[in-house]
């Protein structure tokens, strides 16, 4: 070392200075280029080491043969070596840059670390609050911050004074407070498309006015709830809730709620590269896991926030969730145009837009504005371009069987855009897909595991000659209409599942996931005359048992009444009253028809005593009068699932028309149409049930 100090002192000062930078600037920029090629996790591993160790050779090569040269004083090799190697620092600097900038850190963005949460004081647009106003709040939770927690927080800086009313749900809060029995309520700060889809507060956007609002920063509750299980490798099965966020706005770095409109559980297989879709419907009356397991529309959840959602589709199917994926609507526009459109065969409507023929669909665009701004495609098998492609996922009043229709064709559009990128090939389109879809979408999923997706991709390319192709097994959840009971005069339209069919959907996803053996088919037939359909798990099951409803038993008499009460096993109580109509009539009853069976446990029924004043009237008058109500009651009574029905009899107590006295059609419509007056079949042990079918 000593002669090799003495004989560098020899050398020239500048062209020492140049080889110390140059080692500096190579071994700094390689140790920047490694950082960030470290941090393709799972992307051809073998090829980073290599590069790495190559450049780390390199670096070697050119101190020693840089010494060389400068000692040998072979000054033309030294500049042709020292410029090889620094020709390589912007190249490291550049493509580091690119990984930790541009890619990294966007998908960093996804995980959404933190969120602005809003909660807002609401009024009628003609009301006031002051100091005698009450104010309504849904009684806090672990996963009501924007309407619980932060609304507690808002009262304790400004409304201490005030009069609070608690309820357990938002939509009685909301109606209390459209019926004047509050002045004021505190809702998620999205509230209007959240509640302006709801069956009973269509208007709320035009009829409420924000009082105050107050917004916080604050921790991502829902990366929170996942983090104990999203570390599992994507290159092992995993399960996926995509959420659909129907926003105005680019983004979603605000507000915990959304409206829950679109929910679809998918499971993958990266060695079988197989996927189940399971699109579960907005209106699906099931127990919300966040709000005491109360039954209601499955998307009410979303007005908790996505950590509700995923607790409730996790009670419905019994499988754990690993990941999700929060999607704003808009950016479903970008990505189906970063792809060059999605081919899609586009169902015809059973009801024509105003205006148009069913040979078109229409509905609103992006920002939900119709006229001009209407986007209208024809039927048929066609390329949709973004603006059509949401449109096409969003539509459902155009379809007799509205969100099962819609639900249908958000699966078809997610398979065509998976084709699509399937087929990518160049780093360009990857990157325009990457871009369309990063501000737009919220995941628990670090870029790690996005990553690791890497090699799935590739498996799926290479496959892509052969039979084992990237697969999607569509589900179809086989349902019921319910009209369950809200306010006086009001009946809001849901949907009951066939457990049946449920089970089959959660087998088939099982099974994709390994956690259950496949049972094998050891017979079938074909006939070359039958049309050739996919298999659609779940369609067609309608085996297990059915949500019941209280049914509407005044005007029967009270043996009728008796023998539901003992095939359906409640506790019944006969008051009697004097009261003109005939002897052993029922006049009224304590349970509100529409209401769901589960929660009753005793009925108190009030009868005549055929003994009331009776009012003279003429005998003609009366038949008439009677015939009347014969009718209004036969009218009543053919109103079913969304007064689509066609019965001659009763409707059955979930709503849907064909399974009492009479033989009636159910209606297709899952929600949106509402009956002020369904009257229920009071027999619910009928066995001849029509079940609604979406395509």
């Amino acid at each position: 070392m000593k002669v090799l100090h003495k004989k560098l002192k020899k050398v020239n000062f500048f062209q020492k200075l140049v080889f110390y930078l140059t080692v500096i600037a190579f071994a700094a920029s390689l140790a920047y280029l490694i950082y960030g090629i470290a941090k393709l996790q799972g992307i051809e591993t073998g090829i980073r080491i290599i590069v790495s160790i190559v450049f780390i050779i390199w670096l070697v090569i050119y101190i020693l043969f840089g010494l060389i040269t400068m000692l040998t004083k072979k000054t033309v090799w030294f500049i042709n070596l020292t410029f090889l190697t620094l020709i390589w620092c912007p190249v490291f600097v550049f493509g580091s840059d690119i990984i930790l900038n541009k890619i990294y850190a966007k998908m960093k963005l996804m995980n959404h670390e933190t969120v602005t949460y809003t909660v807002n004081l609401i009024a009628m647009k003609n009301n006031n609050v002051d100091a005698s106003s009450i104010l309504g709040i849904v009684k806090a939770s672990s996963d009501n911050t924007e309407g619980g927690t932060l609304a507690k927080e808002l009262i304790d800086k400004k409304y201490k004074n005030y009069d609070i009313l608690e309820y357990d749900d938002y939509e009685p809060m909301i109606n209390a407070l459209y019926k004047g029995e509050i002045d004021a309520a505190f809702v998620p700060g999205n509230y209007k498309s959240i509640f302006g889809k709801d069956d009973m507060f269509p208007n709320i956007s035009e009829e409420t006015k924000v009082v105050d609002e107050y917004s916080k920063d604050m921790k991502n509750e829902d990366n929170e709830l996942l983090l104990h299980s999203s570390s599992k490798d994507l290159t092992e099965p995993f399960t996926m809730l995509v959420m659909g966020v129907d926003s105005d706005r680019d983004g979603l770095t605000a507000n915990q709620a959304f409206n829950g409109d679109t929910l679809i559980m998918i499971t993958f297989n990266p060695s079988t590269l197989t996927a189940t879709m399971f699109s579960i419907p907005r209106d699906m009356y099931v127990p919300i896991a966040c709000n005491g397991n109360r039954y209601n529309k499955i998307n009410s959840s979303a007005a908790y926030g996505s950590s509700c959602v995923i607790k409730t589709v996790e009670q419905l199917t019994g499988i754990k969730i690993d990941y999700y994926l929060k999607m704003n609507f808009k950016g479903v526009v970008d990505l189906v145009n970063a792809v060059g459109g999605v081919d899609v065969n586009v169902e015809e409507p059973d009801f024509a837009y105003p205006g148009h023929t069913k040979q078109e669909v229409c509905e609103q665009d992006s920002k939900r504005r119709a006229g001009a701004a209407l986007v209208c495609m024809n039927i048929g098998p066609q390329t949709l371009n973004g603006e059509q492609a949401l449109a096409y996922a969003r539509c459902r009043h155009l379809y007799a069987v509205s969100d099962i229709a819609r639900n249908q064709h958000q699966q078809d559009i997610i398979e065509a855009i998976a084709r699509k990128i399937k087929g990518l090939k160049s780093k360009e389109d990857f990157e325009k897909v990457f871009n369309a879809i990063a501000n737009n979408l919220e995941t628990n999923m670090t870029p790690e595991q996005i990553f690791s997706l890497y090699n799935v991709g590739k498996d799926m390319m290479l496959a892509s000659g052969d039979n084992n192709q990237f697969a999607i097994v569509k589900t179809h959840l086989a349902y019921y209409n319910l009209n369950i009971f809200v306010d006086v005069d009001f009946y809001s339209s849901a949907l009951g599942y066939y457990p049946g069919s449920l089970n089959a959907i959660t087998k088939a996803m099982r099974v994709n996931l390994g956690k259950e053996a496949e049972t094998p088919i050891k017979s079938f037939s074909i006939s070359y005359n039958d049309k050739y359909e996919p298999v659609v798990i779940g369609k067609g099951i309608t085996t297990g048992e059915k949500l019941t409803l209280m049914p509407n038993l005044t005007g029967y008499n009270e043996s009728r009444a008796r023998d539901w009460c003992s095939n359906n096993h409640v506790s019944c109580e006969f008051i009697t009253a004097n009261d003109p109509n005939p002897e052993g009539q029922i006049l009224t009853q304590s349970v509100h028809d529409g209401i769901l069976m589960k929660n009753v446990s005793k009925v108190t029924f009030t009868i005549s005593n055929g003994q009331g004043a009776v009012k003279p009237k003429d005998n003609d008058d009366n038949d008439d009068d009677d015939d009347k109500d014969k009718d209004k009651d036969k009218d009543k009574e053919n109103e079913g699932g969304n007064g689509n029905g066609n019965g001659n009899g009763n409707g059955s107590n979930e709503g849907d028309n064909g399974n009492g006295n009479g033989n009636g059609n159910e209606s297709g419509g899952s929600g949106g149409n509402d009956n002020p007056t369904p009257t229920p079949d009071p027999e619910p042990d009928s066995d001849d049930d029509e079940v609604i079918q979406g395509d």
